[in-house]
This record gives C-alpha cells, structure tokens and sequence, in this order.
C-alpha cells in the first residue's frame, strides 16, 4: 500500500456540470458524500472503459482532500498500476491511496511526471539510455495513451522495466 502523488490540475476531465466535481466540502455533508461516490463511480466507469478490470474494485473519494483510495484485486501488476494511473490522471486528484493487491506478483515500474517538452523518446532516452525504447513506454501505458505523441505535462507515466 502507497501513496502516489498526481498533480491536481492535469488529467481527464471526468467530472461535468451535471456530475460530481471535487469541490472544497459543502456546508451539507450529505450533499458532499454524494459527491464523493458520484465521483468514485465516474472513475471506476473510466477504468472500465479502459477495458481494466480487479476483483472488488472500489474507488473512494475524499474531494476535500484531492484524495482517490482504490481497493481490489488487479489480474497482474501491469493492470494494478494502470488502474493507479487511471484514478490519479484525473482533474482534481492529488493523490491516489493503492490498496489494491495482484493475484501475480512482478516487480514494480518506475513514475514519470510528464513535463513540457518531454517526449516518449526522451523520457527513454532518460530511463532506458536508449530514444528508441519509447515503444515499451507507450505500450505500458496503453489504453489511456492512444498515440505516442499525445501526451501532456503533469500526466503520470509508467515506466516498465527496461526490455
């Protein structure tokens, strides 16, 4: 269990008009509790639309706090860190509490924070020694990246283990 920083600004904009927005707490709480899980169940629908899938996967969130918790069992350890990266590449996410678990154990990828100018050459070039790796990078991070040149700063990347 981790927690993994995101940057609140950046992402998806999951939360319309006519859903939950993260807000600061409202002055009724069952008004901001049902915000919460309108806003859990946007990202768990996102995730699904990702074709990701966990046992008992359950996104909470705390709107006051910038804070997605997600709970589940994920099939393997690239899955459970895609389901990470889809709480957290989320606008008004702050941070992603993982309580999830994988029923195939592998090491773990690195994180990159994609800043202005980056490219997935030269975030290979940076993790790997080698520009022409970025391959790896974009599969590792598929569906959410649908082509190698659309990525955008403050996204939250996996970087696999070199190949």
């Amino acid at each position: 269990m981790s927690i993994l920083g995101f940057i609140k600004d950046a992402g998806e904009k999951l939360f319309g008009k006519a859903q939950a927005a993260p807000a600061a707490p409202a002055a009724d709480p069952a008004a901001a509790d049902a915000a919460n899980r309108a806003a859990g169940e946007a990202i768990e629908k996102y995730i699904a639309s990702m074709s990701l899938e966990a046992t008992g996967l359950s996104v909470q969130v705390d709107a006051s706090k910038g804070l997605v918790t997600v709970f589940g069992v994920a099939p393997d350890q690239a899955t459970r860190e895609k389901i990470i990266l889809c709480c957290g590449n989320v606008a008004g996410v702050e941070q992603v509490e993982d309580k999830m678990s994988v029923r195939t154990e592998a090491p773990g990828s690195q994180w990159h924070t994609v800043e202005k100018g980056d490219t997935l050459s030269a975030i290979s070039k940076k993790f790997y020694g080698n520009a022409n790796l970025y391959q790896g990078i974009f599969e590792a991070n598929r569906p959410m990246l649908t082509h190698p040149d659309k990525i955008y700063p403050g996204q939250k990347l996996r970087i696999p283990p070199k190949p």
